[in-house]
This record gives structure tokens, C-alpha cells and sequence, in this order.
């Protein structure tokens, strides 16, 4: 299930083995996976394509379940609940949370109006060319 929204955000996000500073300085491994405290990765080392695809499967199991969270009884389609995923696996639950006027949008289920929302963000001035392509996903969403 989901495999191509899968290949979407690992399109996405890109793929680098070693430890790096994300464009919010916070040091991130393989597909955007976000250190924590919880994690054993070591500087200057590169790991295996293998653990990379493991830590992926369980970063994007607890985004549809952020994402789940996030959507609760709306009614919403399939490719905006896939938009969402892939917002909150960059952003996460708390970033994606606060797009009160797309979630706005959402419960009248206007997919136009919530991809407008999602570019009047700074999200989207910041990832410009993810924000467009996914806003556009959005807005060829129907009821």
C-alpha cells in the first residue's frame, strides 16, 4: 500500500547515507530521517542502503498515522490524504497542524482553495518546487 507515494517522497527528499544539516540545521541521515536522542548514527560513517530503506518504512508507518491524526472524520480523498502525508514526513504533524485555513478549506472539501492555502505558507517560499508540486496534486483532487 502506498507504494508510490513511498517512491514520491523518497524522490523528494533524496537520499544520503551519511549524517548531514538539513536546511533547518537539525542533523538528518538517508530520506530526511531527523536524528533523535533515540538514534546511534555517528558522524562521518556510511551506512547501508539496506538500514536506510528500514528506518524509511518506519518513519513513513508513524507519518500516515500523524497524518491520520491530522485528518480524524474529515471526509477527504485519496491523493489529498497522500498530499498530507507527504507534508507532515517533511514538516511533521505539529508544522502541518498549524494550516488552519487548508484544513479550512479541507472540511468544505475544496481542494482549490486548500492548495492555495498551502502556498500562502512560508513552507512554501521555503520548499518552493515540493510546495508547487504537491499544492498542484491538491488541486487536482475531487470530491
Amino acid at each position: 500500500m502506498y507504494e508510490e507515494l513511498k517512491e514520491e517522497i523518497k524522490t523528494c527528499e533524496g537520499y544520503v547515507p551519511k549524517i548531514y544539516k538539513c536546511s533547518e540545521g537539525f542533523d538528518t541521515i538517508f530520506y530526511g530521517h531527523k536524528i533523535t536522542p533515540d538514534d546511534d548514527y555517528e558522524h562521518d560513517i556510511e551506512y547501508t542502503k539496506e538500514e536506510g530503506e528500514k528506518v524509511f518504512e518506519e518513519d513513513f508507518k508513524k507519518t500516515v498515522e500523524a497524518a491520520e491524526r491530522l485528518i480524524g472524520s474529515r471526509t477527504i480523498n485519496y491523493i489529498a490524504k497522500e498530499v498530507l502525508v507527504n507534508m507532515v514526513y517533511q514538516i511533521g504533524e505539529g508544522g502541518v497542524s498549524k494550516f488552519k485555513n487548508m484544513w479550512s478549506a479541507l472540511d468544505r472539501e475544496d481542494y482549490g482553495e486548500a492548495s492555495f492555502q498551502m502556498l500562502d505558507s512560508l513552507w512554501a517560499k521555503q520548499t518552493p518546487n515540493r510546495a508547487n508540486k504537491l499544492a498542484a496534486k491538491m488541486r487536482g483532487a475531487k470530491s
